[in-house]
């Protein structure tokens, strides 16, 4: 089973399609260390689509309000969505896996599951 499919307890599977969700861009803060910005020599996130929150650790612009939605996010969510930085995007972005509680939270949160 790939770890973007679940088992429930009734046996059912699901698939989770990141492409039509969106759902973690728009319900959590994605914040890192700020060298994976481009202000450092290694780094690669647009600093210009970050803020600090604290004096090492920045945030995606939008992921900070009380109705979160990264400013990368283009799309529907729900619908059909894409990362306007994908290939640079964070390691925040990079280790969040489909199928577990944090993305189930976020797809009842915006109303994907119920």
């Amino acid at each position: 089973m790939s770890v973007s499919e679940q088992v429930l307890p009734d046996a059912e599977v699901l698939e989770y399609d990141c492409q039509t969700c969106g759902a973690c861009c728009a319900k959590y803060r994605v914040g890192f260390y700020w060298a994976e910005t481009d202000a450092h020599p290694l780094g690669f996130v647009p600093k210009h689509l970050t803020h600090s929150i604290s004096p090492y650790r920045v945030a995606m612009n939008g992921t900070s309000s009380p109705t979160p939605r990264c400013v990368a996010l283009e799309g529907v969510v729900g619908e059909q969505v894409s990362c306007g930085i994908y290939a640079e995007r964070s390691s925040t972005c990079r280790e969040f896996v489909a199928g577990t509680p944090e993305c189930i939270k976020a797809r009842v949160f915006n109303g994907i599951l119920d």
